[in-house]
């Protein structure tokens, strides 16, 4: 089992910044990769970053540019470091594991919401 939790959400203004935290503890020497996803109010939840533990990264085209996803082995915590924040950016984020098994296993933090106001 993995555990997830997230911190650094928060209420900011457009073209502001914020810096999401995940740290990871349990079984983490099974996760293949993290990442963060976010879901809107009725809206289905969409992959935002991801970041494999070889260090390869792929971003959701809404947020290239913007958003850096970065990640610390050692610590076990993830971070997705988000500039040029827009209001349509706004969701609640929630940081994932995954571990490349047949299913894929995947593990979720609680969810920290992120405002984004015009």
């Amino acid at each position: 089992q993995v555990q997830l939790v997230e911190s650094g959400g928060g209420l900011v203004q457009a073209g502001g910044s914020l810096r999401l935290s995940c740290a990871a503890s349990g079984s983490i020497s099974t996760i293949n990769g993290m990442g963060w996803y976010r879901q809107a109010p009725g809206k289905q939840r969409e992959l935002v970053a991801v970041i494999t533990s070889r260090g390869r990264t792929n971003y959701a085209d809404s947020v290239k540019g913007r958003f850096t996803i970065s990640r610390d082995n050692a610590k076990n915590t993830v971070w997705l470091q988000m500039n040029s924040l827009k209001p349509e950016d706004t969701a609640v984020y929630y940081c994932n594991a995954y571990v490349m098994v047949v299913p894929i296993k995947n593990y979720w933090g609680q969810g920290t919401q992120v405002t984004v106001s015009s």
